[in-house]
């Protein structure tokens, strides 16, 4: 099992310890397909996100609670969520 887990976090280190039969090739692919799902998640989660806060935030700045500067600073938080993500991918690829 604990090999299982080493080979989802680095698909090298199967191959390091010459198990596993997957070329280099198909471990970097692998690492870049799991880098693609963890940015296209954060994508989804910054998106829902984003559609509860965008929402509170226009609502708040059209009753003038609050001003346009915090309402669009509340919005653009959620994208550093994604953007982490993309740092993330091509770290890994």
């Amino acid at each position: 099992m604990l090999e299982l887990i080493s080979a989802l976090v680095d698909p090298g280190v199967l191959l390091q310890q010459g198990g596993g039969g997957m070329s280099t090739e198909a471990a970097a692919a692998l690492a870049s397909g799991l880098a693609a799902i963890g940015v296209g998640l954060a994508g989804v989660g910054t998106g829902n996100a984003q559609r509860g806060i965008g929402a509170a935030a226009v609502g708040a700045y059209s009753e003038g609670s609050i001003s346009l500067g915090i309402a669009i600073f509340l919005t653009v938080i959620p994208e550093t969520v994604i953007i982490i993500g993309f740092v993330a991918f091509f770290l890994a690829g």
